[in-house]
């Protein structure tokens, strides 16, 4: 009976992920969970097990051929298969299939129309429009994803193109801002320059409470002008994160 040769260089793998990346003229790949490449990247996954199928660095994940040690040294400097592995998450071309890229691209569209909904309004009812509205405006203004980067950044960048087919501002935070001593008045000039609209402002005794919309992206600059102005004396209360019209519901 005749033996059957198995290559001791070939590791057969199924389901996975690859991820891939050329050094030195050479390619090299490595076999990943599916799902688990994205997660990691976005440091929500830290274990490097759940997204690794094996610390090996491949010439060909699918054929099985493994990289030769003396070609990692010469591309990397090193044969530490488990830090070439993260180089090559961190800086090489995830693989998917054409039906999986569109599906991840549908997926991503859909995530930054509802960032945009939750985080605009009209600016004449006060109300957030539905999601469905948002994508017909992404797509009345030609917006395409852009698969490496998240979708609040792309939400971000959308918003000012989706302004010019239809009424979209962003939905205001409402703060309560506490500050005494003689740095107050200073600081309250500051503060007036970032806010929208100041609803109320009240002095007692030299301390002063404000009660202010911004844009929050205006809210780390405050904050960290309260924090340092004021030594963390100063008091800084978020109210709530929207600007609601009077008669919406709000779910608790």
């Amino acid at each position: 009976m005749s033996k059957i040769f198995t290559p001791t260089n070939q590791i057969r793998l199924t389901n996975v992920a690859i991820v891939r990346m050329k050094k030195t003229g050479k390619r090299f790949e490595i076999a990943c969970y599916k799902n688990k490449v994205v997660s990691w990247r976005n440091k929500l996954e830290k274990d490097i097990d759940e997204v690794l199928q094996t610390h090996t660095v491949f010439t060909n994940v699918s054929k099985g051929q493994v990289a030769k040690k003396e070609d990692l040294i010469k591309s990397f400097g090193t044969d530490d298969q488990t830090e070439i592995c993260k180089e090559i998450l961190a800086k090489g071309e995830l693989q998917v299939s054409d039906k999986e890229r569109h599906l991840a691209l549908d997926s991503m569209f859909k995530d930054i129309a509802t960032t945009v909904a939750d985080k605009c309004v009209n600016p004449e009812s006060k109300r957030p429009y539905p999601v469905s509205m948002i994508e017909k405006a992404m797509k009345d203004v030609h917006f395409s994803v852009k698969p490496n980067r998240n979708a609040k950044q792309q939400a971000l960048d959308v918003i000012p193109q989706l302004k010019a087919v239809m009424p979209l501002e962003r939905a205001q935070m409402r703060l309560k801002v506490t500050i005494s001593g003689k740095e107050a008045r200073k600081l309250r000039e500051k503060i007036i320059k970032l806010a929208t609209k100041v609803e109320s402002e009240n002095w007692d005794n030299g301390t002063l409470d404000l009660i202010c919309l911004i844009d929050p992206g205006q809210f780390r600059e405050i904050d960290e002008l309260v924090r340092s102005e004021t030594k963390r004396t100063g008091l800084l209360e978020l109210l709530n994160l929207k600007e609601i019209a009077e008669g919406d519901e709000v779910l608790e």
